[in-house]
């Protein structure tokens, strides 16, 4: 029985520890990203903002070794996460984002919902 059990377990030890003594060949995040010069990521920001409805707020930016820079305000909080969003799918680095959400969102009061008998 001993046996039996060793002959079906070996295979299956010899390939984990094979597997775990050679290195990787899947490549890394860092390794798979290839660079995107500051142009092109403004021209994609620039693309993306004409399509979208944060476009509307005008929302400043400025690009620099890949870092994006976002300036303005706005009313809708989601509007500042969507920048941020659609600065990093454009392939910036970092995300810098200065963007205030304006006080007539947060005036609203938040409705709890209440079960009636």
């Amino acid at each position: 029985m001993r046996k039996l059990l060793a002959l079906f377990l070996l295979p299956f030890f010899l390939l984990t520890t094979a597997g775990a003594a050679r290195p990787s060949d899947k490549p890394t995040a860092t390794q798979t990203r290839s660079p995107v010069s500051d142009s092109q990521i403004e021209s994609t920001i620039r693309a993306k903002l004409s399509k979208s409805k944060i476009g509307k707020d005008g929302f400043r930016f400025h690009v620099q070794r890949g870092v994006v820079t976002w300036d303005g305000a706005t009313a809708i909080g989601q509007h500042k996460g969507a920048a941020t969003r659609m600065a990093r799918t454009s392939g910036a680095v970092e995300v810098i984002n200065n963007i205030r959400v304006s006080g007539a969102s947060k005036e609203t009061p938040v409705r709890k919902a209440s079960v009636l008998p």
